[in-house]
């Protein structure tokens, strides 16, 4: 197995809800969650993956992964339980984010409700290179939606970092100006650098860009970050920019591994940084 770079990381290789069982109550700041959004189906599209799309991103391939090839009652059942899981794990003054599309959303909110979880925002995240409609028989899905929750209940201690929220501004985002309050739709391409896909890809990857957002608005620097599903290992490397302390699981050995190599970069890249200022 390969070893991490940091003691910061704990990076398991296993189940997230088996593995969150053991951890104590209480303990994080924060959590980022990118669970399995059951959208995948039976449907074999035929594609040509090394064919080019100009203005979305380079080479990109239709997934079918068993791991999102949920029953709507397994999606529902598993949804619950991680969330109960980390309403546990999660302090009263952090908070929790979750990333889904229309396929999840509804039990993801539904669970949230039953469980006491308020959820503070919903977040658009909307994606202006997104990917064509194949089928030409719906519109072309341009958004996913992130929840932001916490834990508290009527205390609403979670932390918000709104003066910094505030004063960003991002290049690739047009509704975003410097000064100006950040808004529930955020302009995020889905396009990713080289260095993020230096070591593999992964089928759900999120842009490392949209992650350090989340880690802006609500990370408490130096706190405690838990990432259940941790994939390519993304959430991770915005919690060290952070200067967090990370657990995060993962039960897929390609994808464990790629986070690995990926991070250990990462690492490199800023100790080398580091030295030459």
């Amino acid at each position: 197995m390969i070893k991490l770079l940091t003691d910061k990381i704990n990076l398991i290789f296993s189940d997230a809800i088996d593995g969150m069982k053991k951890l104590p109550d209480n303990s994080y700041d924060l959590a980022i969650c990118d669970p399995p959004y059951g959208a995948a189906t039976e449907k074999k599209w035929s594609y040509d993956s090394k064919k080019s799309i100009a203005g979305f991103g380079g080479n990109w391939n239709l997934n079918n992964e068993a791991w999102d090839l949920l029953k709507k009652n397994d999606n529902f059942t598993s949804t619950f339980v991680w969330l109960k899981e980390l309403k546990r794990l999660v302090k009263p003054t952090g908070s929790i984010w979750i990333h889904s599309t229309y396929h999840n959303s509804g039990f993801v909110n539904t669970c949230c409700q039953l469980l006491n979880l308020e959820i503070i925002n919903e977040i658009v995240w909307y994606k202006r290179n997104a990917f064509p409609n194949l089928s030409a028989r719906r519109i072309t899905a341009s958004h996913e939606t992130i929840l932001w929750v916490h834990t508290g209940e009527a205390a609403r201690k979670y932390y918000f970092n709104y003066e910094a929220a505030k004063k960003a501004s991002f290049p690739e985002d047009k509704l975003k100006e410097g000064g100006k309050q950040l808004r529930t739709v955020w302009d995020i391409p889905n396009n990713k650098s080289r260095d993020e896909l230096a070591f593999g890809t992964h089928p759900m990857q999120k842009p490392q860009r949209l992650a350090d957002r989340i880690i802006l608005v609500s990370a408490i620097k130096g706190g405690n970050l838990l990432v259940p599903f941790s994939g390519s290992g993304t959430e991770i490397i915005a919690g060290l920019k952070n200067d967090m302390y990370v657990t995060a699981f993962e039960n897929n050995r390609e994808y464990y591994d790629l986070s690995v190599r990926r991070i250990n970069q990462y690492i490199k890249d800023s100790r080398e940084l580091l030295i030459k200022c």
